[in-house]
């Protein structure tokens, strides 16, 4: 025959009131868990340096590609001068709205007026 015995011994651990003083157990890692856990900290770290070293390699490598230097020439616009007839003058066989472009993207214009006395940065055409 089995018999049930009930008491104090038996009875499963409570949880603690909220509010309650009891201290709580502190989380201990061993020195492999510390290992782990700065490991897994840093790894973002890590990642994000060597993208940016192997990401940047094309642009270093670029600057010294074999092209020439593009060098340019400063004019000064005289009275009755206009893009047009600067671009003819400067590179007579292109055509002169690519040059008028690429002296107003030198010289950040933002349309083709020109003042008398203004300085202009040209392209040098080669």
């Amino acid at each position: 025959m089995s018999a049930v015995v009930m008491g104090a011994a038996s009875a499963a651990p409570t949880m603690p009131a909220f509010g309650s003083t009891t201290p709580r157990a502190r989380l201990r890692l061993t020195r492999r868990g510390r290992v782990v856990v700065t490991g897994l900290a840093a790894l973002p770290l890590v990642l994000g340096v060597l993208v940016g070293v192997l990401s940047s390699g094309g642009a270093v490598a670029g600057i010294d590609g074999g092209a020439s230097a593009m060098t340019f020439e400063t004019v000064e616009v005289g009275a009755g001068d206009t893009l047009w007839g600067i671009a003819e003058t400067i590179a007579p066989s292109s055509d002169p709205r690519d040059v008028i472009y690429e002296i107003m993207r030198l010289n950040g214009l933002d349309d083709a007026v020109v003042q008398p006395g203004q300085q202009l940065v040209l392209p040098a055409v080669g």
